[in-house]
């Protein structure tokens, strides 16, 4: 204990000295500026920054590295909140709750909310890092390939349940996250599956691509078609920045309950950020009373991802330096970094220096969690009324430099120009499941979980058989799974059985028919609802097609989820040919009249497509830094009528930040143009 205590202050120590301090200063400005820039990511960032600690000491190194790691997540999540943009790929949960809240006026209070629970779920992580190291490989062992598969479908069955009165489509969205994490080369042997014979996606579909499209592009074109600020109501509510700083303590069983699942998750390899703030997401779903209000400004839907996903990081760290196994990309990324300081993680990572060994180190990276969170979040409260300000700006000053931050996340995963393209049709899909009252979490979970679920069914059935499917564990993660999706249902069944006669008498007379239209007509109709649909069926229906040439394993899992998928798919297809899902929602009947005219809502949603293809074919054409100018100036010119003046500094400013920041700075190789390919 003596030993473990002297390491501890040594470790403090350390940070503080110089120039470890400043480099850590360093690391948090960049990470700052990298979690509010959407999809740069903290681990692209980490990657383009292992260059320059080849001369550094392993503790400025650390200090230069995690400072910048731990406080992305935190930053990222500003981002999320006041444009529905993740500024981490691992903060797509926080836009749920936290971008509807931003739309209320609400702005301060959630970004108090989710900085304060960051903080605490920082802080969680940190020293449950501290605590672990001596009990951390039983913790780590505890785990099975069995469990975990079952813990990637319980995730996803989770979220789907959370679409209350349409668990069959949170379902099917699932099921189709999954198939599309089939993408790219089957991991042992190397199988092309649904890669069309293109390059790009032999690495599968990019999460930053498919996040953007989802919730970005509908974001934007709502921004553009209700033609006024990210928020709708007056400022006079902006001063709740304390009023989400005590949320955190008001919900604070919530919040530790969430750090943990955060920290448990981010210990066991493989599964990182993504997950861990769906699950919290989900975890505080389940935990709210009237579940109804999750999606339109619950504040524990910003509370739970908040804390769960800083919390990750200390979590991740566990596995990483005591056997060499990362538990999350930032963490595989940082091995690079212990490689380069001449360090091997594992046992020499928990002995005392006076044996040989790096406690110290280990100890001084669980304090760089704590103080550049702690540095972070003060940082933020200074500036959080400028910041929330932003969200009362006038949208057409905005969507240009969101369209063009949309596009710039997309291709920064994998430098790929196809992203972008590949982002444009999530965007499409997002934006229709958005329309015809589709859950998209439930998607992006089973594109997240789907290699993890893939890669463990294989080592169950190989390990085990098919009698994996009776260990205890794997049995008590089933039932959990059937209670997550019955209960929801029959709380929705019991409420609407209740209230629904007393308080919507209207959707009450529609629904004696389900059969039945609003104007008293029955029979089958194929609305945009059951097209849809059919459009899902017709997918997982190509899916099991194209994986019959599939040999051994690599068409097993397609099969296992492609199957269900398209019975389901079929199933709600009935439904909306019936009309049976066709009326109206309770959602959409409290929102009534908050819609433009049909016409101007029409004419503005095909302006503002037309915007942002434009822009992808700006890119293509002139290159990203002139693309960006062009469309920039025109739809500012143009579509949004600005002066002169004004439409020329903005659409600059987005020139210099492309050019000069992001191809002359960080050297990332933006595309550059069919045009300038002939000179």
């Amino acid at each position: 204990m003596g030993e473990i205590l002297q390491a501890s202050l040594t470790g403090f120590t350390q940070v503080f000295g110089w120039p470890a301090f400043g480099l850590m200063l360093i690391g948090i400005a960049v990470g700052f500026a990298v979690g509010i820039l959407p999809g740069l990511g903290g681990p692209t960032t980490l990657a383009l920054m292992l260059p320059f600690i080849f001369r550094m000491t392993p503790v400025e190194a650390f200090s230069f590295l995690l400072g910048m790691v731990s406080v992305t997540a935190t930053t990222g999540d500003i981002t999320s909140i006041l444009f529905g943009v993740p500024g981490e790929g691992t903060a797509s949960a926080t836009v749920v709750d936290g971008h509807p809240m931003a739309k209320n006026g609400e702005a301060g209070r959630a970004l108090g909310a989710v900085l304060m629970s960051s903080l605490v779920g920082a802080l969680f992580g940190a020293f449950a890092l501290a605590l672990a190291i001596p009990i951390v490989q039983p913790l780590v062992l505890s785990v099975g390939s069995p469990e975990l598969f079952m813990f990637a479908i319980l995730g996803t069955t989770m979220i789907a349940a959370l679409s209350g009165r349409t668990v069959l489509k949170g379902l099917i969205a699932g099921a189709a996250g999954f198939l599309l994490a089939m993408v790219g080369l089957e991991a042992t042997a190397s199988i092309e599956r649904y890669t069309f014979s293109q390059l790009f996606l032999w690495d599968g579909v990019g999460l930053l691509p498919v996040t953007l499209g989802l919730f970005a592009i509908p974001e934007t074109i709502d921004l553009a078609v209700q033609g006024t600020s990210i928020a709708r109501r007056d400022a006079e509510k902006l001063g709740g920045v304390m009023e989400g700083v005590k949320d955190t303590f008001r919900h604070g069983w919530l919040v530790l309950r969430c750090s943990a699942i955060g920290t448990y998750i981010g210990v066991i390899p493989g599964m990182g950020g993504s997950v861990s703030q769906w699950a919290a997401y989900a975890h505080a779903a389940q935990s709210v009373a009237d579940k109804s209000r999750m999606g339109k400004g619950a504040i524990e839907g910003v509370l739970g991802p908040g804390a769960a996903n800083n919390a990750t990081l200390g979590g991740a760290l566990v596995p990483t330096v005591a056997f060499g196994v990362p538990g999350s990309l930032s963490t595989a990324i940082l091995l690079g970094a212990f490689l380069i300081q001449g360090l091997v993680p594992g046992p020499p990572m928990l002995i005392p220096e006076a044996n040989g060994g790096h406690l110290s180190l280990t100890f001084s990276m669980v304090w760089l969690i704590v103080i550049s969170n702690l540095i972070t979040v003060g940082i933020c409260f200074l500036f959080l009324e400028h910041l929330a300000k932003i969200t009362f700006v006038r949208g057409s000053l905005l969507i240009p430099f969101i369209l063009f931050l949309i596009y710039l996340g997309a291709f920064a995963e994998k430098n790929a120009f196809e992203d972008m393209a590949v982002m444009l049709i999530f965007g499409a899909v997002g934006w229709a499941m958005v329309k015809l009252d589709w859950p998209r979490p439930p998607l992006l979970l089973g594109l997240v979980l789907g290699p993890l679920a893939e890669n463990r069914l294989f080592l169950s059935l190989s390990s085990y058989g098919w009698e994996w499917m009776a260990r205890p564990g794997v049995m008590v993660l089933f039932v959990l799974m059937l209670a997550g999706i019955l209960y929801p249902a029959f709380q929705k069944w019991r409420f609407q059985r209740r209230f629904r006669d007393s308080y919507f008498p209207r959707f009450a007379r529609v629904s004696e028919n389900p059969g039945a239209t609003q104007d008293g007509r029955t029979g089958l109709r194929f609305t945009p609802e059951a097209a849809f649909s059919l459009f899902l069926a017709l997918f997982f229906a190509a899916g099991l097609w194209m994986s019959l040439d599939f040999p051994g394993r690599a068409g097993l899992f397609p099969w296992i989820i492609g199957g269900p998928g398209f019975l389901m798919a079929l199933v709600q297809f009935g439904l909306d040919l019936t009309g049976r899902k066709g009326h109206e929602s309770l959602e959409s009947m409290a929102h009534a009249g908050a819609e433009p005219t049909p016409d101007v809502s029409a004419r503005r949603t095909l302006a503002i497509w037309g915007w942002i293809v434009g822009l992808l074919a700006g890119i293509w054409f002139l290159g990203f830094a002139f693309g960006v100018l062009l469309v920039m100036f025109l739809y500012l010119k143009a579509g949004a009528r600005e002066g002169w003046g004004l439409s020329l500094a903005l659409s600059g400013s987005g020139f210099l930040f492309v050019h000069g920041l992001m191809d002359w700075v960080l050297k990332m190789p933006l595309p550059e143009g069919f045009l300038w390919s002939w000179f």
